[in-house]
């Protein structure tokens, strides 16, 4: 029992080396900015601070994609119109799978410098766009400089893990609540593929505001890459062309990092970890992943 403990732990001590080797090589592979909402309200300061990312009044040219709302025809023309009010030329494009997998579609993002995914229900959004011509679109503009962003449904997607938001045991073993992410256990938390924009990091959203510690933590815990961000309402999080990661808005991120923890074989009673490192980020805060220093603005 001992040396298959042992064993476990070398394992994931290489592949928890490859997450970082991986993670840090990403960045040079993508020269666009991420701008990823947890929800919630925008202060104006987030959209006006995206539309100057994606080239300011009268450069910016914005394509919002609302399908992860059955509403999002609407919603998403309102983002449109938010966006056009501060210069940009943004379009609200709603398509269906069969479209999002056609030329002309994947197109319509030629020459976009900003791409913006609404809030709703992340899984209706990957469902149209993932594994399309759309989505490759997509990374081929992040790949040249356009900044991809968006909120709640839109945050979630941006991980290669993404959370759907179910959960398979709610309350637990002992079943004796209905209330979500009651406990940090492992094969719990419900997840599927992302677009993974964002290289060797989860992402969860309305993080404070709804509690969502538990299902993180376990997901840090559980699944490579080992690292994850919570981003509290109203607040975003901005990832540069070097990767490096910035905090803004009215709440903060918190960032779980257990790569260099020791984390319970698969095999063991209970989900625990020594060493899981976490930051509470607010405006101005940054965060390195390669190397996960943290810096303070005052």
């Amino acid at each position: 029992m001992t040396s298959c403990l042992c064993l476990w732990r070398s394992v994931r001590r290489v592949l928890s080396g490859l997450a970082l080797l991986a993670l840090g090589s990403q960045p040079a592979l993508a020269q666009g900015t991420l701008y990823i909402v947890g929800g919630g309200p925008q202060p104006p300061a987030l959209v006006q601070e995206f539309v100057d990312l994606a080239g300011g009044r009268n450069r910016a040219k914005v394509i919002v994609f609302a399908m992860a709302s059955a509403s999002g025809l609407t919603s998403g023309e309102a983002k449109a119109a938010d966006l056009r009010a501060l210069g940009a030329d943004a379009r609200n494009v709603w398509v269906t799978r069969e479209q999002a997998a056609t030329d002309s579609v994947a197109h319509l993002l030629d020459g976009a410098t900003g791409i913006w995914f609404g809030g709703g229900d992340q899984a209706r959004l990957t469902a149209v766009l993932r594994g399309t011509a759309t989505e490759r679109a997509i990374h081929r503009r992040y790949a040249v400089g356009a900044v991809v962003g968006g909120t709640s449904a839109g945050a979630a997607v941006m991980s290669a893990l993404m959370i759907t938001g179910d959960e398979r045991r709610p309350g637990g073993e002992r079943r004796d609540t209905t209330t979500a992410y009651m406990t940090i256990a492992r094969d719990n938390i419900v997840t599927d593929s992302g677009f993974a924009l964002l290289g060797g990091a989860i992402v969860d959203q309305h993080f404070l505001r709804r509690k969502r510690h538990n299902r993180l933590i376990s997901l840090v815990l559980e699944r490579v890459p080992h690292l994850g961000v919570g981003i509290d309402e109203s607040t975003a999080l901005i990832v540069a062309s070097d990767g490096q990661w910035r905090v803004n808005g009215a709440s903060v991120a918190v960032v779980y990092d257990a790569r260099t923890a020791t984390i319970t074989s698969p095999g063991a009673a209970a989900l625990g970890a020594a060493g899981l490192r976490m930051h509470v980020l607010p405006a101005g805060a940054t965060f390195n992943p390669a190397t996960g220093e943290a810096r303070m603005p005052y």
